[in-house]
């Protein structure tokens, strides 16, 4: 019989932390589990350290595949799951223990909802980590659907090791993709995309480490630009048919037989916001203007587009925000100067970056 729970576990290099990661697996109240350890090509003691720890607990499978990366690992773990849930562990990282038991009660309670993750406890130095350390807090502040799904072009809105997902999703959707980004982001845009509901149990429920030799610290899938990116192509698709449903909404509602298309404004017209701007014309979304508060900019042109002052906001009818200032506090004004307006984020406005 099929256990109720199947944890992904990818492993490479990793014989001085997979044992903690795995005992905190074993220690979990919800004990209807199977640990799928997949090890990808380790050098150092891994792969003995995952046999010794399976051959006490029959629960625990250990895969070995050639050194192929973290999507072909986690791909070979998937397919090897036999459980309806399938949740994500990391070799480096600790679940408290009634991590499966809060999880999959949430999943069994909330049909409506895909993916079920969880707060997060930042396990790095925060003074060494400053960055990283501020970006675990933002995650932990998304916990409604709707806060994820309208934050989903700011950064990752769950941290990869703390999900749990229905196995549907991989049928309907897809799993894992190898490209030059980042993958479990990539996932979440497209499981998004597909409107997939995803929601946090909202409490701590994993031990986040911050360990030096991260991958997302040095693989070029995780820079910055990677990001962009991926953000680009998705809020493009978002874009698009969004204004598509909206332009068929209003023809069948009001009996018009066309409706104008609204223009895109971005706020922030510094060269790295122009930058990211580039990316999304890439994929057929084009500037009509910015919205910038620096008063040197106001009444000018940037790249050929006129820089509007945040009081000479256009009609929110006829037009859409794309917020792109990047700091969080600035994120936070812009998101409240908006709505105190009667903009709608979602409706008339998104926060990215």
């Amino acid at each position: 019989m099929a256990p109720a729970i199947s944890v992904v576990l990818p492993v490479h290099n990793a014989a001085a932390t997979v044992a903690r990661a795995v005992a905190s697996v074993q220690a979990q109240t919800f004990a209807d589990w199977e640990l799928l350890a997949v090890d990808d090509g380790s050098t150092d003691a891994t792969r003995q350290t995952l046999l010794e720890l399976a051959e006490s607990d029959p629960r625990i499978r250990v895969l070995d595949i050639a050194r192929a990366g973290i999507v072909a690992a986690l791909n070979a773990g998937l397919a090897a799951s036999t459980a309806p849930f399938i949740a994500r562990m990391d070799a480096d990282d600790e679940a408290y223990a009634g991590r499966l038991a809060a999880q999959h009660d949430y999943l069994l309670t909330h049909p409506d909802i895909g993916v079920a993750s969880c707060l997060v406890d930042f396990g790095g130095d925060r003074a060494e980590s400053e960055g990283y350390a501020r970006h675990v807090d933002w995650l932990n502040s998304l916990i409604t659907p709707e806060q994820i799904s309208l934050n989903r072009f700011v950064e990752a809105p769950l941290a990869h090791p703390s999900v749990m997902f229905r196995r549907e999703l991989l049928e309907s959707h897809g799993e894992y993709r190898e490209g030059d980004f980042p993958e479990d982001y990539e996932l979440w845009l497209r499981w998004l995309d597909a409107d997939v509901r995803m929601a946090k149990v909202p409490q701590p429920l994993l031990l986040w480490h911050d360990p030096p030799d991260r991958l997302s610290r040095k693989d070029a899938r995780y820079s910055p630009e990677a990001f962009f990116r991926l953000k680009a192509y998705w809020l493009a698709e978002w874009w698009q048919r969004a204004e598509s449903d909206r332009r068929m909404k209003a023809r069948y509602e009001g009996g018009r037989e066309a409706v104008a298309p609204r223009k895109i404004f971005i706020w922030g017209a510094g060269r790295s916001i122009r930058q990211r701007a580039a990316e999304l014309e890439k994929y057929g979304v084009f500037p009509a203007g910015y919205i910038d508060i620096d008063p040197n900019k106001s009444g000018r042109k940037v790249a050929g587009h006129p820089v509007l002052a945040p009081k000479e906001l256009p009609d929110p009818e006829e037009s859409f925000i794309l917020a792109y200032v990047s700091t969080r506090g600035t994120r936070d004004l812009i998101r409240a100067g908006l709505r105190q307006r009667g903009w709608v984020e979602g409706r008339n406005f998104l926060l990215c970056a």
